[in-house]
């Protein structure tokens, strides 16, 4: 005889709202030495148990309400495995019983979230394909601590919320389900209610390793380790790319459009597609490391992935999570290192995302001072709360360990370190201390950097910063954030706002190209020309020069140059190497047809010529946080608006020197200050007419002569044609 349901248990199942569900369904032993299996399967006519081959039933099941709940009971031994013959008006079909599996989940891992230390969350949390008791399926596991009933839903089970009810791991708040028969390929969502049972709308997997493509919204369930990847070489070697003594140039890129396929619709290339044309592209124009706006899944194009909702799924606008790992691992052949862009910083409020996710504000601030960001109407991420931080943290490492990505571009950190970031006096709640610094924050910012340094040394971590904060690039031991690198948002700020003037009033601001100077090794600086400055109505950067078509190249040349020369890695956005004229605009593709015209080609030709000699050069990157690498020859030449420096190597050879006139008057007879005797070659000259010039320049070569200049003992006389940039390389004797 089985155990008796009240009416109350039978109806918490019926409702859904039973706070232990495998306390009821699945096998049972009784008292009296037998045992009894309960099964929930609505809107079918019958159940009966069979053995395990399908070939004997082992028992009838008795129907405890018409819904569909049944109970058999099986006198004697334990059957272990058993199948259920489930009728209905299609037919008959033996299934699986999800109940009669144990959880899956180490009690160890559940603890280590709790504290957000769980580096791996990600193997135990999300859609896990495995093999259970010789029984193939996914085990589904989602952190809702303030729910009072998850299910996993999907058309494996008609979206039917009763189907598959989870058990709730106390005291983690932890849900799991293990469903046998679901396969790759399957598209789920988790129904919850509150604490109330309210039904709350259906959520994707905040750990679904991908995703629907979007306007749909479901998750998926994929094999997460299938690829077989191909870089072992470049992961053991790769340091060589990542280090601050590195040559590093990064070409930042969109990947919807970069390119796109006209004569199909204006559809997006494909990520193997972009392996076949983006990744040559990049070689070839001497980039050393390729940067990603953020490929983690999200819902709206024209947040360009700055509004993620699933965090650990590579978008699958460009295919499967196999064609991305593809790419990165072509890039890897190829030694491209890859970045991508990562956003902790805040998330959008769609309705299947992470906001209000078990019917409280979990993921975010409770309090809206906190927890709302006026600027982009996204929710703020609660870091105080260790599950989240711990959330965000195993997904850094995530795309560092699955993906094999070489670094994390971190966005808009300004705004995770102050709380009053974007907000006017009383719309802010002030730190325990009462000041303005987001300690939770910061805390996890710390965290994290330590983290992905200890498990992934030759990885790069890069601040997006924009304040004067101080150690963002400094290690935790040293007081600092201990991010490897920061973006200087001055030097990019100063320096276009120089170029935007007209050159005969320069003069009048020659310090804001010389000022980045006073704080250049102050942090690890990357110079950004990145995707910010050329939207919402900035238009181009060559649309920033003055002057006529002629000057406006000539003068994005002398810059382009002055950048590539002056302390700091190199990154520069899309369409910005070829100088395209208009705004960058997301839904289309860059403007390749200007490569037809001379002009537009001589900056490919001097971005990548500027690219070669950079990496060929150590005085040009190995020195670059350090003082030592840098010495102004000529910072005050205002009149003329000339700019002359040595860039050093700290191998003590190859020293270079820079010359930048930005008027369109050529310094003729121009005598610059050096210290050794011998040539010096002319390595690169803007004005050359590859690059579109007038081709004045230095035949080639001059040689200092004994006399004394601007502090030192030899000069070189030189021609520094009209808005150019002229580097000379040291040739001993």
């Amino acid at each position: 005889m089985a155990a008796q349901l009240s009416n109350e248990v039978i109806q918490s199942v019926i409702d859904s709202r039973s706070n232990d569900v495998f306390s009821v369904l699945g096998m049972h032993e009784l008292e009296d030495g037998g045992y009894c299996v309960r099964a929930y399967v609505p809107g079918i006519k019958n159940i009966e148990l069979w053995t395990y081959d399908g070939l004997e039933m082992l028992a009838p099941m008795e129907c405890l309400h018409a819904n569909g709940l049944y109970e058999g009971v099986l006198p004697g031994k334990n059957p272990d495995k058993y199948l259920l013959k489930i009728y209905g008006d299609w037919g008959e079909q033996l299934i699986e019983d999800c109940y009669r599996f144990a959880s899956l989940i180490d009690e160890q891992d559940t603890y280590l979230f709790a504290e957000g230390n769980n580096e791996k969350a990600y193997e135990f949390l999300g859609a896990h394909l495995m093999t259970v008791d010789g029984v193939d399926g996914c085990r589904f596991a989602v952190w809702a601590p303030n729910a009072s009933r998850v299910s996993v839903v999907g058309d494996f089970n008609m979206w039917d919320g009763r189907r598959h009810v989870m058990r709730k791991l106390v005291p983690s708040g932890i849900w799991e389900i293990f469903i046998p028969e679901i396969t790759e390929g399957e598209k789920y969502k988790f129904e919850l209610k509150d604490s109330h049972g309210n039904l709350l709308p259906h959520k994707a997997d905040p750990y679904g390793f991908a995703a629907e493509q979007p306007p749909q919204q479901a998750s998926v369930v994929v094999d997460q380790n299938a690829y077989e990847w191909g870089d072992a070489q470049w992961q053991d070697q790769r340091g060589w790319r990542t280090k601050i003594d590195s040559a590093i140039s990064v070409y930042e890129v969109h990947l919807g459009s970069w390119k796109r396929v006209p004569e199909e619709g204006n559809r997006y290339l494909s990520y193997r597609e972009l392996a076949a044309q983006l990744i040559p592209y990049v070689k070839a124009m001497g980039f050393t490391h390729i940067q990603l706006m953020p490929v983690s899944e999200y819902p709206f194009d024209g947040s360009w992935g700055y509004q993620p909702v699933g965090l650990f799924a590579a978008t699958s606008r460009y295919g499967s999570i196999d064609d991305f790992k593809y790419f990165v691992d072509q890039c890897h052949q190829s030694e491209l290192a890859v970045l991508i862009d990562w956003v902790p910083g805040h998330f959008p409020t769609d309705a299947h995302g992470l906001g209000r996710f078990d019917g409280t504000p979990l993921y975010e601030h409770a309090d809206h001072r906190q927890g709302f960001h006026p600027d982009w109407n996204t929710y703020i991420y609660n870091y105080g709360r260790s599950e989240v931080s711990g959330f965000l943290m195993s997904n850094a490492l995530f795309w560092l360990d699955k993906y094999h990505i070489d670094g994390l571009r971190v966005d808009a950190v300004a705004s995770m370190l102050y709380l009053d970031y974007s907000r006017e006096d009383g719309e802010w709640v002030a730190n325990r201390f009462g000041g303005r610094e987001n300690l939770e924050a910061i805390d996890f910012l710390k965290n994290t950097n330590e983290r992905v340094y200890k498990n992934f040394p030759d990885t790069m971590m890069v601040a997006e910063e924009s304040t004067a904060w101080p150690g963002v690039s400094k290690p935790i031991y040293a007081g600092g954030l201990g991010f490897g690198f920061k973006w200087n948002m001055g030097w990019m700020n100063d320096s276009l706002e120089y170029m935007s003037k007209e050159p005969i009033h320069r003069k009048f601001h020659h310090h804001n190209m010389t000022f980045s100077l006073l704080y250049a090794f102050s942090e690890n600086f990357v110079l950004p020309l990145s995707h910010d400055e050329v939207v919402h109505g900035k238009g181009s950067i060559l649309d920033r020069m003055p002057g006529d078509g002629w000057q406006k190249f000539a003068n994005l040349r002398a810059y382009y140059a002055f950048m590539w020369t002056h302390p700091g890695k190199k990154l520069m956005f899309m369409g910005c190497e070829f100088g395209q004229g208009p705004e960058w605009d997301h839904d289309g593709s860059l403007c390749w047809h200007q490569l037809d015209l001379k002009e537009h080609q001589g900056v490919q030709n001097l971005i990548r010529d500027l690219n070669h000699l950079y990496v060929a050069s150590p005085a040009l990157y190995d020195n670059d946080c350090e003082p030592e690498g840098f010495e102004w020859v000529e910072a005050d030449d205002r009149h003329n608006s000339v700019f002359a420096f040595l860039r050093k190597s700290i191998k003590g050879n190859g020293s270079q020197v820079v010359i930048t006139n930005m008027t369109p008057v050529p310094r003729e007879d121009y005598r610059v200050g050096v210290d050794l005797a011998g040539n010096y070659r002319e390595k690169l000259n803007t004005d050359a007419d590859i690059y579109g010039g007038s081709n004045m320049g230095n035949a080639g070569v001059v040689e200092s002569i004994e006399q004394s200049w601007q502090g030192r003992e030899r000069s070189i006389v030189v021609t520094v044609p009209p808005l150019a940039t002229v580097i000379f390389e040291y040739e001993a004797d």
